[in-house]
């Protein structure tokens, strides 16, 4: 449903691209959503017909306005665009009172938010085929939801997908650690060593995220922004929960039946220098996928899309390869008028 409630941060540089529709979306279980669509931008003499539309999934502790460039880019390439807030983070609702926390009881709930944006933000007169891009989080999302039965998509372009952790303990331990600690009833609590502190505030020199100190220093300045504008929109560490959750996730991923369940074509562009999510274990689920492949950007960091312009170039590159696909594998389907 439209709605004029949502508010979105901005600085004087950096502001979402011009031409968009806020949404609430509900889900089946009872949460909202914060969503934003924009229509294809067209140019008669250069883009003449709309080349689908694009679903953009975020990671972890993320936000709708963090992407406003990416949006831009797309928009650029005659995609209609729909992104929103998952559960938990940005302006979505969240599970905790303490809004830092980072929770979920359970990776398969984030499906009920793909189930609802798709159901409430794409009417049937917007441009096909419909297109997924998710980064991290995002990635581990779409490809469970993927491997069960998730088909709306017709291609789907992943940016370092949390298919495993890359953990400073051995893996085994880390999980052990989780679980015991999720079965002694802390699965509310902050990891250990967590907080209330977004990873994206934190100084630029060493951080895992970005080469790119202007974008860096851009997208704390859109929390700094946001808190003065009293949107809430940050998220901490995660909880307990969350991590026992993804670990779940994870274990699924790994299983040999998963990949084989996949029939939708998979892009994955993952980052040489990520040191988020593991780029072997990646590398290791492509090799897997019958309908997917996996690139590596050496220099990358985890955030590509946030990295400097020769990393994104080189992402765009690859994603102008394969989304949308060729003419003769997608029937074009014309616009029809009409409401949501």
């Amino acid at each position: 449903m439209a709605t004029e409630g949502w508010r979105f941060a901005e600085t004087a540089g950096y502001r979402l691209p011009a031409g968009y529709e806020a949404l609430a979306v509900a889900t089946a279980d009872g949460k909202t959503l914060r969503a934003v669509r924009w229509p294809a931008r067209l140019d008669p003499r250069r883009m003449p017909a709309p080349q689908g539309t694009i679903c953009l999934m975020q990671g972890r502790a993320e936000f709708i306005e963090k992407y406003a460039e990416t949006v831009e880019d797309l928009l650029q390439r005659g995609f209609a665009v729909v992104t929103f807030d998952w559960r938990g983070q940005g302006l979505s609702d969240r599970d905790l009172p303490n809004r830092s926390k980072g929770h979920i009881a359970d990776f398969h709930l984030y499906r009920n938010d793909l189930e609802a944006v798709i159901a409430q933000t794409v009417p049937d007169y917007w441009p096909r085929p419909l297109f997924g891009l998710a980064h991290s989080m995002g990635g581990a999302i779409l490809l469970q939801a993927l491997a069960h039965g998730f088909n709306r998509f017709a291609r789907v372009a992943l940016t370092a997908p949390m298919v495993d952790i890359a953990l400073p303990m051995a893996p085994g331990a880390a999980r052990g650690l989780a679980r015991a600690l999720n079965m002694a009833g802390l699965a509310r609590s902050w990891i250990p060593g967590g907080g209330a502190q977004s990873i994206s505030v934190k100084p630029f020199e060493g951080n895992p995220l970005t080469g790119d100190a202007g974008r860096y220093a851009r997208n704390a300045a859109l929390l700094a922004a946001a808190r003065e504008a009293g949107l809430d929109i940050g998220v901490g560490d995660p909880t307990v929960g969350w991590l026992n959750a993804a670990f779940r996730c994870i274990a699924g991923m790994a299983e040999p039946a998963f990949t084989r369940a996949i029939a939708t074509p998979v892009l994955i562009v993952a980052a040489g220098a990520d040191r988020i999510v593991s780029t072997p274990a990646i590398e290791r689920l492509a090799l897997r996928l019958k309908t997917g492949r996996a690139i590596v950007l050496p220099e990358a960091r985890h955030e590509i899309l946030m990295e400097r312009d020769d990393i994104r170039a080189a992402f765009f590159a690859a994603f102008d390869a394969f989304i949308p696909g060729s003419a003769a594998e997608f029937a074009p389907q014309p616009l029809r008028g009409g409401k949501v």
